[in-house]
């Protein structure tokens, strides 16, 4: 595809309000001044100050920057030209921008700014994964109904990996997996023994015995590797969280509720994760799963990529490709097709200009929700206690995920663990015990709240 062409039809730049200037807001604010195509003018924080100091990171003249406590102050600057920061979202809802581009990261707050933009009618680019985990499918249709555009983001895993395994249906090939690697990888020295992963170390590790794959069984050599990395955390709801808006987006489903997540060097993943009677972990096909990239220090990285695993249904081709340095499984039976990258808000602009140019989201037309994303207790929680989210991941002390089969807020129902954020707990709950709708103390007038029960209502009826 010619990109050029492909966005020629637009007549002029499209035009976005960033709220939350964390990582992902602060690369998009930077990359979007040197996009053509697009104008990053508006930035909306927790201060006003904060959203001008993302804009002064992102290489704005601080004298072309206006702090505006006002919708008037906010509309004077917009005719004078000036870069805005502001506080609130609604201060800024009314003036002629395109696209709110929602990376807060904090379910509560996305909600309240997802409902602005809706009512303000806006498309939205919604970054922050732990509001479309709860609410995602019913937030595009509530926009559809306004005839606006919500979608996921490219620069994030989510987007990514709906691009890449849609592009794989599209062109004939079987899906086996599908997922990501881990945020972070395994990085082993054999000189030292030492093995570092997210700042956290381990020495005389004893890898090398459990190194390379060669003809051992795959179940042995995973729950080899899983024994050695026992001290280092192996599941991460971020993780999770991405994954189940895919399985939203494409109808792929985890092999196991909490994902196998295994310790994989990057030309081991189509072995690993094919089934069972390819001699791999997974019970059927179409699955989604994440692994660990081990590697040493002077290897490349996957980077937080995406793949899919694919069957190899012309041996012949795949062959030729194994020649060309294409990565095959050890049977022959399945290949690997991936992505190393993901550069957050430095590619965000495709998905902002898709929506506002062409009227597409990246969910794609049939959004739904087929799973939640749940909330599991991993140590005694008493009642009371109050569930805080926070951390660079965004995790909740004594909570970790899973996949479940998605379904509305029955008093009994599982709750989605970024509803549960923040909340009081209103009975004791057990380690690897659910925490249910019934354990929270939930506030309906919350738009979070809000939103999912029109979610539930849109896709289950009157269950709730």
């Amino acid at each position: 595809m010619n990109y050029h062409d492909y966005y020629a039809k637009a007549e002029r730049p499209v035009e976005t309000c960033v709220v939350g200037t964390g990582g992902f807001g602060q690369s998009f604010l930077a990359q979007a001044q040197r996009v053509p195509l697009m104008n990053a003018r508006i930035a909306v924080d927790l201060t006003a100050e904060s959203a001008a100091a993302g804009l002064k990171a992102a290489g704005i003249d601080p004298r072309k920057i206006q702090i505006c406590d006002s919708a008037r102050d906010a509309k004077a600057a917009w005719e004078s030209g000036y870069f805005i920061a502001t506080s609130d979202l609604a201060i800024v809802s009314d003036l002629p921008f395109d696209v709110v581009v929602e990376a807060t990261g904090r379910p509560m707050a996305a909600a309240h700014h997802a409902l602005i933009a809706v009512e303000a009618e806006k498309h939205l680019a919604l970054v922050t994964k732990e509001l479309d985990s709860v609410v995602g499918p019913g937030l595009k249709a509530l926009a559809a109904e306004r005839g606006r555009i919500v979608t996921t983001v490219d620069g994030d895993q989510p987007s990514l990996l709906i691009g890449l395994a849609t592009w794989a249906e599209v062109m004939g090939f079987h899906i086996i997996a599908a997922g990501k690697s881990s945020e972070y990888d395994f990085v082993y020295d054999p000189s030292s023994r030492r093995l570092v992963s997210n700042e956290r170390s381990a020495e005389n590790v004893d890898l090398e015995a459990h190194w390379a794959l060669g003809e051992r069984d795959v179940s042995e050599i995973v729950a080899a590797r899983d024994q050695v990395i026992a001290g280092f955390p192996q599941r991460a709801v971020p993780d999770l969280c991405e994954l189940m808006v895919v399985a939203n987006a494409t109808g792929l489903q985890p092999d196991r509720f909490d994902l196998h997540a295994p310790l994989a060097r990057i030309n081991e993943v189509p072995t690993i994760f094919s089934q069972r009677h390819d001699g791999g972990i997974f019970s059927g096909d179409r699955r989604l799963d994440v692994f660990h990239c081990l590697r040493k220090p002077d290897e490349i990285s996957f980077a937080g990529g995406v793949f899919v695993v694919i069957r190899c249904d012309d041996a012949k081709s795949w062959d030729m490709l194994a020649q060309k340095g294409h990565i095959v499984s050890r049977t022959g039976a399945t290949a690997m097709v991936f992505l190393p990258r993901h550069l957050l808000g430095l590619e965000a602009a495709t998905s902002i200009l898709d929506a506002a140019i062409h009227q597409t989201s990246g969910y794609g037309s049939d959004y739904r929700p087929h799973y939640d994303l749940v909330a599991v207790a991993t140590e005694d929680l008493p009642a009371g206690t109050v569930l805080a989210m926070g951390g660079h991941h965004h995790t909740i002390s004594g909570v970790t995920a899973e996949f479940r089969p998605a379904g509305p807020l029955t008093t009994n129902a599982p709750a989605p663990f970024y509803l549960t954020a923040d909340c009081h707990l209103t009975a004791p709950v057990l380690k690897g015990q659910e925490i249910r709708v019934s354990h929270l103390e939930l506030k309906d007038s919350s738009a979070l709240v809000k939103l999912r029960r029109e979610q539930d209502a849109r896709f289950f009826g009157n269950a709730s």
